[in-house]
């Protein structure tokens, strides 16, 4: 049995050599031991999705067998759906969980397992501890699909209307159709599919999604909506002239888009058109959360209107948990990498209900993406961004983040250091408020450098001497 550790959302493993049909029974077992100790009436039901990665759907028969194998009743979607549906329906039906067979924006041979909470979100840390301690404490018992159809155990089910209709109560679908504009929804070859063009569609708006066949290999690329894995969405968009491209991951839980121009629109910069629309065109009001990777202008806008700012470590984990507790009067928040949040909405990152969501902030605006930018920076300040993934040794990684730590120098790349900040990672502040942020991975030989300037060319300074030390 392999090591089985649940990372920032589940667990992944190379398919064949960690993530097998047996690991997955094992996963699901410890993950039933668990509920059982949350539920003792009895009487538990779940829900299983998958993506469209190779053999998604066999995995997650399999995990469907091994609930019904414990008396559990538990329904199998009979498509590929988004991450994010599932978390929808668990707190719609008020389930006792749901689990996902994906391995988000992996590369194509790796799957994974992901467990959505009660809540509609994913499992908290102190969840995913639990479950980590129970695997392997019980051998699995699996009830093949058919039988437990038989016996009234197990359904695979269609998918339901309920999400279409909560996300129509969230966004002005309607008004969204009636634009006479082109876009382009991407999906990567994943799982939102043709999503976005089917929750759109009847009306003059003109959606062309591209890679929205299912392919295992990803066209070659990582289903992760980052600028180097969108040529091929840039090329459609000038190509089409349209006005932006709607961009979702391997399980649609993250959002990505490009402007007008094909370039690309960071997270950052869609957490602000998104917190200034939800802000300016719908008059809510509430906290903001951004994760220790987040622009300096988020909180900015937060602190003009007064509202309270939480600030976490990287991963989206912790900004579900703040959104949890209604005390924290939460409205918004994000993680560099993709995943927003918004109230209202469930406690769950979404790409896309998040694309829909960014849509009707440009439409809202009446400018292309690219003008709401430019204007952002005019009231809040111009900051520009970028990230690295640098592939060194853990321990040299980590021997990096300590000496910006414990021996920061007085200057960096010729600009003068006022401060630094290690809630995840150390980061290095300058004078103008730029800064660069140093973190390694823990679980894989990843170094990864961010950093955001007020001009591109300081940016690629900061950036470059970064690279330079952690590559030794």
């Amino acid at each position: 049995m392999a090591i089985i550790k649940f990372g920032t959302d589940g667990w992944r493993a190379r398919i064949a050599e960690d993530f097998t049909f047996a690991n997955v029974e094992i996963v699901t077992q410890a993950l039933i031991d668990y509920l059982k100790t949350q539920n003792t009436s009895g009487k538990l039901s779940v829900l299983v999705g998958y993506d469209r990665r190779f053999a998604s759907e066999l995995f997650a028969q399999r995990s469907a067998e091994v609930f019904a194998g414990n008396g559990i009743a538990v329904d199998l979607f009979d498509c590929d759906v988004p991450t994010p549906l599932v978390s929808f329906e668990v707190k719609r039906r008020g389930l006792d969980g749901g689990a996902m067979i994906t391995a988000s924006h992996n590369p194509p041979d790796f799957n994974g397992f992901k467990f959505k909470a009660p809540f509609g979100g994913s499992a908290t840390p102190a969840i995913t501890n639990q479950i980590e301690q129970l695997v392997g404490a019980t051998a699995p018992q699996r009830l093949p699909l058919d039988d437990a159809k038989k016996q009234g155990i197990a359904n695979v089910i269609a998918l339901p209307d309920d999400y279409r209709r909560h996300v129509e109560n969230l966004v002005a679908i309607n008004d969204l159709k009636k634009a006479n504009v082109t876009v382009i929804a991407d999906p990567m070859h994943g799982t939102g599919g043709r999503w976005i063009e089917n929750l759109l569609a009847g009306g003059n708006i003109k959606v062309e999604t591209i890679r929205a066949e299912r392919d295992p290999m990803f066209g070659g690329v990582l289903p992760e909506p980052m600028p180097w894995n969108l040529e091929l969405t840039s090329r459609v968009i000038r190509e089409r002239s349209a006005l932006m491209a709607l961009v979702t991951d391997g399980d649609a839980d993250r959002v990505g888009a490009m402007d007008e121009r094909g370039e690309y629109i960071n997270t950052h910069q869609i957490l602000m058109i998104l917190l200034l629309h939800l802000v300016r065109n719908k008059g809510w009001k509430g906290s903001v959360v951004r994760t220790f990777s987040q622009s300096v202008i988020v909180r900015r806008i937060a602190e003009s209107y007064g509202f309270r700012l939480f600030e976490t470590p990287i991963g989206f984990k912790h900004i579900g948990e703040i959104m949890l507790d209604p005390a924290n009067d939460f409205l918004t928040g994000g993680e560099e990498s993709g995943g927003i949040g918004i109230r209202g909405h469930i406690p769950e990152r979404d790409g896309v209900f998040n694309c829909l969501m960014l849509l009707e902030a440009v439409l809202a605006a009446g400018k292309t993406p690219s003008e709401i930018i430019r204007d952002i920076w005019k009231e809040f300040g111009e900051f520009h961004f970028e990230r690295n993934d640098l592939h060194v040794p853990i321990e040299s990684g980590l021997k990096l983040v300590a000496t910006m730590r414990d021996n920061t120098p007085d200057e960096f790349a010729g600009f003068k250091v006022v401060g630094t900040a290690t809630l995840d990672g150390t980061k290095l502040f300058f004078e103008d408020e730029s800064w660069i942020l140093f973190r390694q991975s823990g679980t894989e030989p990843v170094l990864r450098v961010y950093c955001e300037a007020t001009s591109v060319e300081k940016m690629k300074t900061l950036m470059n001497e970064g690279v330079r030390l952690a590559k030794g």
